[in-house]
Parts: structure tokens; C-alpha cells; sequence
């Protein structure tokens, strides 16, 4: 056997396969906030039935987290990530060719379940194929690059709109996610001595036949400490904001009330989104610095609520003031990764995986539910205003219903001072 480890251009190469299926994932995330008009008019709903529609994304993703991390253990990378590329691949088939909203809302629910594997099959590729000392540094390039799928599907997506109508670019999103799924399978192995290389640690094989009561006791476990309870519901209020305005309302909103065009309103929204994504690596580098969680979170969250607080009550003259708000809201956003952290240093190691399950379904919880409440308030404001087939919203009904963003924002700066502090340090 070699004593060689793998050069970093082989593991780069291999973790790349697993990142562009994590960017897949984040692209199919956002793209319904630039395809509100055409979603509308084609399947003939108002705004409740496309913020449902958008959610059945999250209603799949947010279930599949925990059993994502078990699979991952007894499956291996490689397989998880191919077959969550190819059922991704199918579901944007049949979310493409959907003659109505229910086989649309299936082909969604389909995407959100498969692409729920990307990122932590991701983080076990950087766990095996790279030393322990870059994984800090590459769960943060991972986390840039699901922002680059999102970007991408803001003012890229508009511009191809142009060209093409929505169905033709699905189809050609299903083949390439199926493109990236054959790389997968191809190319990636789950270790390195598959590849003839030294692994930087040896398989651990102990929990491939983990018991049901295994999981549902280490579940109960990490519940009992506070900060996993307050940690489910904190992020999802954040992260709610961020894609409830960004992933589906943000675009029609800047539009017909601050004049944007829908080009102009998804640039706005991928500002938000870039901000976001440098935000959260500043403010894990504030944390470690002041070795605290608690302050550098009570700030980020402040700020956001500021933030919103003014972009949803506050007319703001010109674009330029309201795009530097928006980014300034977006980078205060980024202090929800301190959530992952804060959390698995208030229960034992060996809890670490399961934890960072729950907490990712609570960030997705947010966006799961805000995006269609949302929208049935803006039904149920609606005054029967219409414009090329589309359902137009007043500034009141849009408030109204950003109310329930901005409580939610609200509850989790509230809730943060009721953490324990974990000073940076692992609980034994």
C-alpha cells in the first residue's frame, strides 16, 4: 500500500463534483423567485398556491437531513451523492413537463428530497480526501459555493428567460445535473486507497448497522441540552427572511414598488445573497477571536432586524440605498452559522453529526413555512388588481405579510439572550 496521500488537485477535483451538485441544489433553491409571473400565469395561481409550490422544496429537504448524515455513514459519498444527482435529475424533469401544480409541486418535493444529500455528502468527501487541518477552510468555500448556485439563479436565470421559456431551461438544468451525477460516479471514490492513496484516517465501520433506537436516543440526547432547542427555531428565522425575500417574494415586490425591472430585482436579491455568504465567515472569525458566540450572534441578528425593519416600513429613496441596506442585512444574515458551532459545543463530540442534522432543519424550517404564509396573506389582501395575467399585490398587503418575516427575526434576537454561552470550547 502507499504511503503517499492524495495530491490536492485530485482531492480539489473530487470534492469540485460533490460542490457542483451542492451549487445545483442551491440554483433550484431560488430560481422560482425570478419565474413568480411566469409560475402565476401558466399553472393559474395566485400567491399561496406558489409560495406552496416553492416550499414543497423545503418540506422534502428539511425531512431528509437527519437520515442524510445515516446515510452517508452506511452508503458511503459516492452512491449517496450519485443517486441524489439522478433522482434531482428526474424531478426537475417532471417539473419541467408539469401540466399542472400538482405534478409540479412533486417534481419540487422530488428535487428538495435529493439535493438534501449534497452537503453533507460534500463535508464526508472533505473529511476523507483532505487533512483535518483544511476542513474548517473548505466547509467555508463549500458554503460560498452553494451562494454561487443561488447568484445564478438570479440575474443569469433572468437573462436566459429571455431566450427560452422556463420549461426548456429545467430541461437542460435535469441534463446537466445528471451530467454532474455520471462525473460523480465515474470519478469520485469514497477514500483514498480506492484511489491507490494513503487515507488521512481509516474508515470507521462501527455504525454501519446503527439501530433505529441508536438514532431516536441520540436525537433525545442532543435535545437535552438548551441551546439545541433554542438552535432549531434561532437560524429559522434568519435564514427565513433571507429566503423567503430572496427565494420567491423579494423579486415581484421590488418590482412593482420600487420600480425595478425584474432583471434589475434579481441583481438586488444576488446582492443579498453575496453579502450573506461573506457574512458568515466574518462573523466565525469575530467568534473565535473574542473566543464568545453569544455577542458576535446578538449582533448579526440586531442588525438584521434593523435591516428588514427598513426595507419592508422605510421608503428608501433611489435603488443605490436600498441595495446597500439589502447587503448590509444580508452580511449581519451570515452570523447564523454560529448556530452549527454554538451547538455542537454544548453536547459530547460524539453527538456532533446528529446535532448539526437538527440544526440544519431548523434553518430550513424557516423558509418551509414563511415562504407560503406569506403568500396566503397576500391572497387574502389581494384586491383584484391584475396585470398580463398576473395577480399584483399592494405595498400594504406585501408589509402585511413580511409582519411574519420580520416576528419571526424578532423572536430569535429575543431568544439569543437565553443561550448558555459555550466560550468556544466542546463540551466532554
Amino acid at each position: 500500500m502507499t504511503t503517499n496521500t492524495p495530491p490536492l488537485k485530485i482531492a480539489w477535483f473530487i470534492w469540485g463534483l460533490a460542490a457542483l451538485f451542492y451549487m445545483i441544489g442551491f440554483f433550484q433553491r431560488v430560481a422560482p423567485a425570478v419565474m413568480t409571473n411566469e409560475l402565476m400565469r401558466d399553472f393559474q395561481i395566485g400567491a399561496a398556491a406558489l409560495g406552496n409550490l416553492s416550499a414543497f422544496y423545503f418540506y422534502s429537504y428539511v425531512a431528509m437531513q437527519i437520515p442524510t448524515g445515516i446515510l452517508a455513514d452506511i452508503w458511503g459519498p459516492r452512491r449517496l451523492l450519485t443517486a441524489g444527482a439522478f433522482v434531482a435529475g428526474l424531478g426537475t424533469l417532471l417539473f419541467a413537463f408539469s401540466p399542472t401544480i400538482t405534478t409540479a409541486a412533486i417534481g419540487r418535493l422530488l428535487i428538495g428530497a435529493s439535493v438534501a444529500v449534497a452537503f453533507v455528502g460534500m463535508l464526508k468527501v472533505a473529511s476523507n480526501w483532505f487533512p483535518a487541518r483544511m476542513f474548517a477552510m473548505i466547509t467555508g468555500v463549500a458554503l460560498f459555493s452553494g451562494m454561487v448556485g443561488a447568484i445564478a439563479a438570479g440575474p443569469p436565470l433572468r437573462l436566459f428567460m429571455e431566450l427560452y421559456d422556463w420549461r426548456t431551461i429545467m430541461i437542460g438544468i435535469a441534463l446537466f445535473t445528471w451530467l454532474v451525477g455520471l462525473g460523480i460516479l465515474v470519478f469520485a471514490r469514497d477514500w483514498p486507497y480506492q484511489k491507490g492513496y494513503q487515507n488521512f484516517i481509516e474508515p470507521d465501520l462501527s455504525n454501519t448497522r446503527i439501530s433505529f433506537s441508536t438514532i431516536f436516543n441520540n436525537i433525545g440526547e442532543a435535545f437535552k441540552s438548551r441551546n439545541t432547542i433554542l438552535m432549531f427555531v434561532i437560524p429559522g428565522g434568519i435564514v427565513g427572511c433571507i429566503l423567503t425575500f430572496s427565494g420567491l417574494w423579494g423579486v415581484p415586490y421590488l418590482s412593482t414598488h420600487y420600480g425595478f425591472s425584474t432583471a434589475g430585482a434579481s441583481v438586488a436579491t444576488a446582492c443579498l445573497l453575496v453579502a450573506w455568504a461573506l457574512g458568515g465567515p466574518f462573523f466565525g472569525w469575530v467568534s473565535d477571536r473574542l473566543g464568545q458566540r453569544k455577542p458576535a450572534y446578538i449582533l448579526g441578528c440586531a442588525i438584521c432586524v434593523i435591516g428588514w425593519s427598513i426595507i419592508f416600513f422605510l421608503p428608501l429613496p433611489g435603488h443605490p440605498l436600498l441595495i446597500a441596506v439589502l447587503m448590509i442585512t444580508g452580511f449581519s444574515s451570515g452570523s447564523m452559522v454560529l448556530s452549527f458551532a454554538f451547538a455542537k459545543e454544548s453536547i459530547p463530540i460524539s453527538l456532533a453529526g446528529t446535532v448539526s442534522g437538527i440544526i440544519n432543519m431548523g434553518v430550513m424550517t424557516g423558509p418551509m413555512i414563511l415562504q407560503p404564509a406569506v403568500g396566503l396573506v397576500l391572497d387574502h389582501l389581494w384586491q383584484s388588481e391584475m396585470a398580463d395575467g398576473v395577480r399584483i399585490y399592494s405595498q400594504a398587503a406585501y408589509q402585511t405579510g413580511f409582519s411574519l418575516m420580520l416576528a419571526w427575526a424578532v423572536l430569535s434576537l429575543v431568544l439569543l439572550f437565553f443561550t448558555q454561552e459555550t466560550y468556544c470550547s466542546q463540551k466532554r
